[in-house]
């Protein structure tokens, strides 16, 4: 129930959803409340917002049932080995262009009954490990590092390292004179430092919540950008890629996922790959 409420924002519309009495929702939620020992929930005309609380017991909630099909999955599936059912990953965009292809394409084809689910997760704020703590997603392909790591409660490991490069407009004379285009990236503290010591970046003048559509405006002329490897990948002809040196940024590449779902078997097996794709591209 709580699952339910959180997610559809009211007790009328989780009701609906359940294919049961708003009342009987609302009865229910109370007492889990009263069993809890704290407020989850607050009522109000705009429906049901959860409390601090709330969003957390919600997220076990979500971990719980999650672990149940997992459990169903595996147990009808013992007797022969396979890996089957569902199997949610979260990734930031040029992970989930560049990366994923490859290895969705080699789990498959070993294990034929497991169906991925896949989500682009901007990778701001919580980002994809976000996704994973909060119960939406099995496996998050993330940036982590020793300035970004894995969050508490969490295990995963680095898959690969990628640097970032100056991308502009190719032939241009002087691309460090021209106006940055930029795009609100997650980045870690060093990249940031870093950042902050270059006197020659010029405050944004384009901004874009999508490395694609930098690359585009880039390519169009309306500035330089400085972006992560794996965002560069199949850039169009009328970009240029520069090296940004030996002490350029780079970000790691890695996943997440619970430490309960860390031993079920599709999880398992998408690691496996992940760290033969990370291997291979190193």
């Amino acid at each position: 129930m709580v699952v339910a409420v959180e997610r559809e924002g009211s007790f009328s519309a989780a009701a609906a959803v359940l294919g049961m009495t708003q009342s009987a929702v609302s009865h229910s939620v109370r007492g889990s409340e009263r069993a809890i020992g704290v407020v989850l929930f607050d009522r109000g005309r705009h429906g049901a917002r959860p409390t601090a609380a709330g969003t957390r017991v919600a997220a076990h909630a979500r971990r719980v049932l999650r672990l149940l099909d997992v459990m169903v999955a595996e147990a009808r599936t013992a007797e022969d080995g396979t890996v089957a059912g569902r199997l949610r990953i979260a990734a930031f965009r040029s992970a989930a262009l560049h990366l994923l292809p490859a290895v969705l394409k080699r789990l498959t084809a070993r294990h034929p009954d497991l169906v991925p689910e896949v989500r682009i997760v901007r990778e701001v704020g919580p980002g994809t490990a976000g996704e994973v703590a909060a119960g939406r997603a099995d496996v998050g392909i993330a940036t982590i590092g020793t300035t970004s790591p894995v969050p508490p409660g969490l295990v995963g490991g680095r898959l690969l390292t990628e640097p970032y490069a100056l991308v502009h407009p190719a032939g241009h004379p002087d691309p460090r004179s021209l106006p940055l285009v930029d795009w609100a990236e997650n980045c870690t503290s060093y990249t940031r430092d870093w950042w902050a010591a270059q006197d020659w970046i010029p405050r944004a003048s384009v901004e874009a919540d999508d490395d694609g559509a930098v690359l585009s405006m880039v390519a169009g002329g309306l500035g330089m950008a400085i972006m992560p490897q794996l965002a560069l990948t199949g850039a169009p002809p009328a970009v240029e890629i520069e090296d940004l040196g030996p002490l350029r940024p780079t970000r790691d590449v890695g996943y997440v996922t619970t430490p309960e779902l860390a031993s079920a078997a599709a999880v398992r097996a998408l690691i496996r790959e992940l760290r033969t794709l990370g291997r291979e591209l190193r």
